[in-house]
């Protein structure tokens, strides 16, 4: 009975979605070309989100990222790209994999690309109508000008009452700073994350890969499922609004409670931890090892395998509170002591303590770690043109429903002709009259 009432909640725009998709285009693969005609491919995806299709008109990381794990579920992401030009991250090199960036590939896996100038009539039509027959779309354009071109939220829900629509911004949808491009590293810098980014003595610096797009991201994805099951129950999409700058001040975490809650500011302590001591990177004699005390119990061990087990009953080191306090004479001690042995015999002696510890791993230490590789964390693919590529796979495993066999990230275009021809309804000729005139590639 919940599901007959839960039913009868969707829409006619939502049942006729799903009648074309299941019966029209379940999911295309790669496209392939024979002669003048080129084809879809069909999947045997058996993910969780088989069924729902995205219309990605987003670009560089915190997008792309977003609709790539919605597609490693299974969801049909068709991918809106510039012709000519593509999405920004096509160029972002060296290094290059044939003729496609190293960064475009790490993000664009299980996607369709069209390229569609999506700034003339015909090609706003073309949105127009793929938003017709999908499920959700997601954006990053600066505010305002998707209206221009007829295709913001208030204008498209209209005859897609049941579309979600996500909007990924720098700052906003509003406000002074409305009108900025947004970029990782502003709002990273902006959001206090670069202020506590750094060696205590040194220049603030950024994270090493983009962690703000990466965060917004995430909750981009979190945020279209839950906009997913809110349509289930009541047929009605909506309009998400994400920003990287929002993403970046949730995300200062404790060290925007210490400011809000205790007027404390923060400041830089490199590896180390600003609340937890000990609890840092310590220098090895060829390299680094990473030890963290999380409680009295952790102190006591970590004081027994380095040898100075008197420590733990030191006034100064009692706990946690005390060890923050006299961190600077502990740490001196510690780092003495770590000095004397490699990473290896370190890690052996810490093998089985039960202590949180590990190195730090350069990119070919990292992925050829066994645990890394028990993961299943390196995939592999085959590209039309740049090969065997691989990426870092999906992080999230399911029991019941797994995730999809991936597809390569496409060429710019590839999947234009079928889309057009095969979920529109366009004619060849059509097509070919489109591209003529640069509206399509």
């Amino acid at each position: 009975m919940l599901f007959k009432v839960r039913r009868c909640l969707i829409s006619p725009a939502i049942f006729t979605s799903r009648l074309l998709f299941k019966e029209k285009w379940r999911n295309i693969g790669v496209a392939s070309k024979k002669g003048d005609v080129f084809h879809c491919s069909t999947s045997s995806a058996d993910g969780p989100l088989v069924g729902v299709r995205v219309l990605d008109l987003s670009r560089i990381l915190a997008g792309p990222y977003c609709t790539m794990i919605l597609g490693d579920l299974g969801a049909d992401i068709i991918k809106v790209e510039k012709p000519g030009k593509g999405c920004d991250s096509r160029s972002w090199g060296p290094p290059f994999c044939g003729t496609e960036s190293a960064y475009f590939l790490c993000v664009n896996r299980n996607k369709k690309s069209v390229a569609v100038n999506i700034k003339t009539p015909e090609g706003s039509s073309i949105i127009k109508q793929l938003s017709k027959l999908s499920d959700i779309l997601i954006e990053n354009y600066l505010p305002g000008q998707l209206d221009k071109m007829g295709l913001g939220y208030d204008h498209l829900r209209v005859d897609s009452p049941h579309l979600i629509y996500c909007s990924l911004t720098g700052y906003g949808q509003s406000g002074p700073y409305v009108k900025r491009s947004g970029y990782d590293i502003i709002a990273a810098g902006l959001g206090g994350l670069m202020h506590i980014t750094g060696p205590p003595d040194g220049e603030p610096c950024k994270v090493g890969v983009a962690m703000t797009d990466l965060a917004t991201g995430l909750y981009a994805y979190g945020s279209i499922l839950a906009a997913y099951i809110h349509r289930q129950k009541t047929g009605r999409g909506q309009h998400i609004q994400c920003n990287l700058l929002s993403t970046q001040v949730a995300s200062l975490v404790n060290i925007a409670s210490n400011y809000l809650n205790a007027d404390m500011d923060a400041k830089r302590y490199g590896t180390a931890h600003e609340s937890i001591v000990p609890y840092q990177a310590f220098k090895t004699s060829d390299g680094y090892l990473i030890v963290g005390a999380g409680n009295r119990k952790h102190f006591e061990i970590i004081a027994k395998l380095l040898g100075i087990s008197s420590l733990s009953k030191d006034p100064r080191y009692l706990d946690n509170q005390k060890r923050v306090a006299n961190r600077e004479p502990l740490l001196k001690m510690m780092s003495d002591i770590f000095l004397t042995k490699t990473t290896k015999q370190w890690m052996k002696i810490f093998d089985g303590s039960g202590i949180p510890y590990g190195p730090i791993n350069n990119m070919k230490e990292t992925f050829s770690d066994p645990q890394v590789i028990h993961n299943g964390m390196i995939q592999e693919m085959q590209h039309p043109t740049a090969g065997t590529i691989r990426v870092p796979g999906p992080a999230v495993k399911f029991t019941g429903s797994p995730t999809v066999f991936p597809t390569p990230p496409p060429t710019l275009g590839q999947h234009t002709d079928c889309v057009l021809h095969d979920l529109l309804g366009y004619s060849h000729a059509q097509v070919d009259e489109l591209r003529q005139r640069g509206i399509v590639q």
